[in-house]
């Protein structure tokens, strides 16, 4: 898919409403961050450096803050299968979204603080 909103109308409708709720809530934290698809999955970039990606599977939504994001929120994430850099929500489970705000929230932090340097 070449642009995001191509990729998100593909989705179910339950699986898009989440997705949605993901793209919505970084759009309004940070309005500056360019939404592009990367690596075959919806992405925020701020200040030319990766914020976050998302994509949707059939029994989760996999949510890449990068690694320092996930180490950051590492407790709070212990309770979703993890990777190196991703946590994967399942489908069934509303969406954390507080938790997700926060990471966010941190990560947009570091973008911003490695932009000044």
């Amino acid at each position: 898919m070449d642009n995001v909103d191509d990729y998100l109308a593909s989705l179910s409708p339950e699986i898009q409403s989440k997705m949605e709720d993901i793209r919505r809530m970084v759009k309004e934290m940070a309005p500056e961050a360019v939404e592009k698809m990367a690596y075959g999955m919806p992405a925020f970039h701020l200040n030319n450096r990766p914020l976050i990606y998302y994509s949707a599977f059939k029994n989760h939504i996999g949510f890449y803050p990068i690694p320092t994001g996930i180490e950051a929120f590492r407790e709070e994430l212990s309770v979703f299968k993890q990777g190196k850099g991703s946590v994967q929500f399942p489908i069934g489970m509303p969406l954390p979204m507080d938790l997700i705000r926060r990471i966010v929230k941190f990560r947009i932090g570091e973008n911003r603080q490695a932009a000044q340097k």
